[in-house]
């Protein structure tokens, strides 16, 4: 596999006060297409990052409306990975790839 393969799985890494939160159990929080599967999204992940990947939790988040200043406008959803790693691993999202 192509390094440009491998990241076609991973759109961006999740910045919030929850991920960041997370990141204390070392779990880590990637935004993902909605075709990626955990199985492809595990040996990517380990294979761009050289870390053990134990588990995997996929969220999707739906389309949605949102009313602004009297407006409705659409919200588009997303799907997310929580990747836990092998326990003393982690991933520095500061440095880049």
């Amino acid at each position: 596999m192509n390094k440009i393969h491998l990241f076609d799985k991973i759109l961006s890494p999740l910045v919030t006060e929850k991920s960041t939160n997370l990141s204390e159990q070392n779990k880590i929080v990637f935004r993902v297409p909605f075709n990626a599967n955990k199985k492809n999204l595990k040996t990517n992940i380990e294979k761009i990052f050289k870390v053990n990947v134990t588990k995997i939790n996929m969220i999707n988040k739906k389309n949605r409306i949102k009313f602004t200043r009297g407006r409705k406008v659409n919200v588009s959803g997303f799907k997310k990975a929580i990747v836990t790693l092998k326990k003393g691993q982690s991933i520095d999202l500061t440095t880049g790839v």
